[in-house]
């Protein structure tokens, strides 16, 4: 395994047990590796340290629990990440400059500015209109060959010409394109957003960069317009229909998977999937 393998790995296992007892220690232990050795590469990686990335994610995460379950206490919340009432107060306050009972109680529900657009201000439909929209369907597993992209989802199109370029050699007419994004830019630092670039392959391409996406239950919203607006439309479903639903995210990544695209015109016709239970 290769250093951006064991990091790319690392942050998948971090990102997968953030509500348990994680620290340098416990994730250079699981890939059998010196905590010495392991904290350099993962610094020189991604240019912060390991115990930086898990608060730094944990609180992030905390967040969009927040957002996504407004009836539970954000005692509650706090709890789920290892930090008492008055520890997780601060710690929030110090990574997201508001208290969690504030950031819960200015959690948008018709309109918000675009973090990395922040001049442009999008609106938000009702519940009902995003359920029109919305189907509950089961996925198998599957393998994707991946390339992880770490910053603004503003420069993912740009992003993506070049991954489709650089494994052309690899896309045919079976092919499918997704996008597993991690981070809620609304939440976390723009340049900090973690999304990971995919095409289905079989798991025996001969690539390094390989990974299983495992199925189950998803609900799935049929985007069809132009990529500025995706962001609108997530934030929608986030904040306005998957808190009311009566589903649960299961996993702390959403899928966006491909249908078409338009380079010329910036259009997309698409699938937003969010795992639930």
């Amino acid at each position: 395994m290769d250093r951006k393998e064991l990091v790319n790995q690392s942050i998948d296992y971090i990102m997968q047990h953030l509500d348990e007892e994680l620290t340098l220690d416990t994730v250079a232990a699981h890939f059998f590796l010196s905590k010495y050795h392991f904290s350099r590469i993962f610094k020189e990686e991604t240019g912060e340290s390991i115990y930086a990335f898990i608060k730094r994610c944990k609180v992030n995460q905390s967040a969009v629990d927040i957002k996504l379950n407004p009836t539970k206490a954000i005692t509650d919340i706090g709890l789920d990440y290892g930090y008492s009432s008055s520890n997780y107060s601060t710690v929030f306050k110090k990574r997201l400059n508001t208290s969690p009972s504030i950031f819960k109680q200015s959690i948008p529900v018709y309109s918000m500015p675009v973090p990395f657009t922040p001049e442009r201000v999008v609106h938000f439909k009702t519940a009902e209109e995003y359920a029109a929209q919305i189907e509950l369907q089961e996925l198998n597993d599957f393998f994707v060959i991946y390339q992880r992209f770490i910053g603004n989802y503003v420069d993912i199109e740009k992003n993506w010409y070049q991954f489709l370029d650089q494994y052309n050699t690899f896309l045919n007419e079976k092919t499918v394109l997704m996008e597993r994004f991690f981070n809620d830019p609304a939440v976390t630092t723009p340049a900090q957003c973690i999304c990971d670039l995919c095409i289905t392959a079989e798991p025996d391409c001969g690539l390094s960069n390989v990974m299983r996406i495992k199925g189950g239950k998803w609900i799935v919203y049929h985007f069809d317009g132009e990529i500025k607006d995706i962001f609108e439309t997530l934030q929608g479903i986030f904040s306005v229909w998957l808190p009311q639903s009566g589903y649960r995210m299961a996993q702390r990544y959403g899928l966006n998977r491909y249908h078409h695209v338009d380079r010329d015109t910036h259009s997309v016709v698409m699938d937003l999937c969010i795992p639930i239970s």
